[in-house]
């Protein structure tokens, strides 16, 4: 085998390891979903779910169910939508959160 076969090779096995690496990263990024009048408050709660491809794992996941647990009454006033890729298109985790006032 001549230098530049080797060359290559390294080359390919370090593409390979980044790829591989990229793939199995995980990732969260975070965005504003809705805005309401409600007072912001100082109360803040979150529903959360996974999903294996577009299959939705808790059934109790939404707005409801991260006020319920912030003990929100008076009204939601803000929700951001955080998701969290562990695999590519095949594992990832929803959260919302949300604020608001007990009333």
């Amino acid at each position: 085998m001549n230098k530049k076969d080797k060359t290559m090779k390294n080359l390919k096995s370090i593409f390979g390891g980044l790829v591989f690496v990229a793939v199995l990263s995980s990732c969260s990024l975070t965005v504003p979903y809705a805005v309401t009048e409600a007072t912001i408050g100082t109360n803040k709660g979150t529903s959360e779910s996974f999903y294996l491809g577009t299959i939705e794992l808790n059934g109790e996941f939404g707005i409801a169910e991260a006020a319920k647990k912030g003990k929100i009454k008076g009204g939601v006033a803000t929700v951001d939508m955080k998701t969290t890729t562990y695999i590519p298109f095949l594992l990832y985790k929803r959260e919302l959160i949300v604020t608001g006032e007990s009333e």
